[in-house]
């Protein structure tokens, strides 16, 4: 299985960081990919574990290095991104690189990973329980959780279409089923 690669694409509070933490749990073979990012930690957040946590003027350095996969953007100032030494770290065990990014970020590594790649939309079941989910995090406030929803409804627009499966997490044990049978039947192949 090694020199394969799973996308998982999503909305802030979608849940495909639940999905990705239920796959990862049934397959030792599996590995996630730490992302860069030049925001701050939130909450319990640790260095190297969640992401990798850079500086912006850290960040921009790397980029003019060519030391990522691909790279975004998202906010001013507000990098992510996969750094190639994370793919060549997990490849060199012989592991399944697993990752949770942002659609343009999938998107992107669909395009770099092409047939070695499976990459899955995750989409809420609507913007109402999308907000709600956002709040009930208690993570962020009132403007980064509108800020949040008005980036959802044009990330949905952008990523429809781009992804080699789409997947409504309105029922989690039904997610999390649908999810193993994708992800199987592409390992198997």
């Amino acid at each position: 299985m090694s020199g394969k690669v799973l996308i998982f694409s999503a909305p802030s509070g979608a849940g495909k960081s639940t999905v990705v933490n239920h796959l990862l749990s049934l397959y030792p073979e599996f590995e996630f990919s730490v992302s860069a990012t030049s925001r701050a930690p939130r909450g319990e957040e640790k260095d190297g574990v969640e992401y990798y946590f850079i500086d912006a003027a850290r960040f921009r350095e790397l980029i003019a290095a060519d030391a990522f996969v691909e790279y975004e953007e998202v906010y001013e100032d507000r990098f992510y991104g996969t750094l190639k030494s994370e793919v060549e770290r997990i490849w060199a065990k012989g592991h399944v690189i697993l990752f949770d990014v942002d659609v343009k970020g999938g998107v992107n590594l669909k395009k770099y990973f092409g047939e070695s790649a499976f990459s899955m939309l995750i989409l809420p079941p609507s913007f109402e329980v999308l907000e709600q989910r956002l709040r009930s995090r208690g993570t962020d406030s009132e403007e980064a959780i509108k800020e949040r929803l008005a980036k959802a409804e044009w990330e949905i627009g952008f990523a429809r279409g781009k992804f080699d499966y789409e997947l409504v997490n309105d029922k989690l044990e039904d997610t999390f089923a649908e999810s193993e049978r994708v992800v199987g039947n592409f390992l198997d192949k």
